[in-house]
């Protein structure tokens, strides 16, 4: 007689960004962890010309995985493209037709890419603006846009382009506005002239220490603060390129996660209005990034870490 014995296959939970909490963008409801869709249309440092296209399978899959984990917060841009992928036509192929009806799709305008990838000059002029609108618009299959930051350089007045962008949201072409890149001084002007829901500025453990005020404040007025490059630090567009502190290292390894989740979770112990958007086209990578949201710092540990942010390291 042949004895059969029945196995038991074990099957790890995959990570929610219900884990994270949520925060309202004006009256749109996000999960904190989000993905940003920057390094989706290739590989290696993002938006640069002739870099090698991402496969385009693997892009869609990886954008599909991430609303499957609860990700309902995408930040793109028109000008995130490669020589044959675009950001927001993946985003487009991959969930729209329609898209979920809770997803929030965060883009920004001024910064401007010729057709070859070079870097043009940055739309100022209510005209290009609203060219630049027309053409997320166009890309994503929208009638709308949920977020549109208003992405700057420098130090003068935003007024007359803010104020551009506020026709634009009167008009029902935008839902609500945010900046990017930008000062306090930025957020007072535009606050004059049309409600802003996040602030989208450079911003992670020894980045921008100098900022702490500016993130409490826009936590105090009911803005999100949405930081960019809060894994790659100074690597910005390249990624992580230099070697790890030893501090992140070791609350990484008592936590069982990888530096990057634990520069994610202190982005997210920042206060309640932060929002992470973390960018990989590696549904390995997202899987991690997604579970971030869920790692709960110790006391000693963002002591640690807060140490190490306000020594610029």
């Amino acid at each position: 007689m042949t004895t059969t014995h029945a196995t038991t296959t074990t099957t790890a939970t995959p990570p929610s960004a219900d884990g994270a909490g949520t925060w309202t963008l004006g009256d749109l409801t996000v999960r904190r962890i989000g993905f940003g869709a920057m390094r989706l249309p290739q590989y290696g440092e993002a938006l640069v010309p002739h870099a090698v296209p991402r496969d385009r399978a693997e892009a869609v899959a990886v954008l599909r995985k991430a609303v499957d984990l609860g990700v309902n917060h995408i930040d793109t841009a028109a000008f995130y493209f490669s020589p044959l992928r675009s950001a927001n036509e993946l985003i487009n192929s991959a969930l729209g037709g329609p898209y979920p009806e809770d997803l929030v799709i965060a883009t920004k305008v001024g910064p401007a890419r010729d057709a070859s990838g070079a870097w043009a000059e940055h739309a100022r002029t209510p005209e290009a603006l609203r060219a630049q609108v027309e053409e997320n618009l166009r890309q994503l299959g929208r009638d709308h846009l949920d977020v549109v930051n208003l992405r700057i350089t420098g130090t003068d007045s935003i007024a007359e382009r803010f104020g551009a962008l506020a026709e634009l949201r009167e008009a029902g072409l935008i839902r609500h506005l945010g900046l990017s890149n930008v000062t306090p001084d930025h957020l007072a002007e535009a606050r004059a002239i049309a409600p802003v829901v996040c602030v989208q500025n450079m911003y992670g453990i020894g980045v921008r220490p100098e900022y702490e005020e500016f993130v409490r404040h826009c936590g105090e007025q009911g803005i999100a603060f949405v930081p960019f490059y809060a894994i790659a630090a100074d690597g910005g567009q390249g990624g992580a390129t230099t070697p790890e502190s030893p501090e992140v290292l070791a609350v990484a390894e008592a936590h069982g996660a990888s530096p990057a989740e634990i520069r994610i979770a202190w982005t997210l112990h920042q206060g309640p209005h932060l929002l992470a958007i973390p960018g990989t086209g590696d549904p390995d990578h997202l899987t991690a990034n997604v579970a971030a949201g869920s790692l709960r710092l110790t006391p000693e540990d963002l002591e640690t870490l807060n140490g190490l942010h306000r020594a610029g390291r």
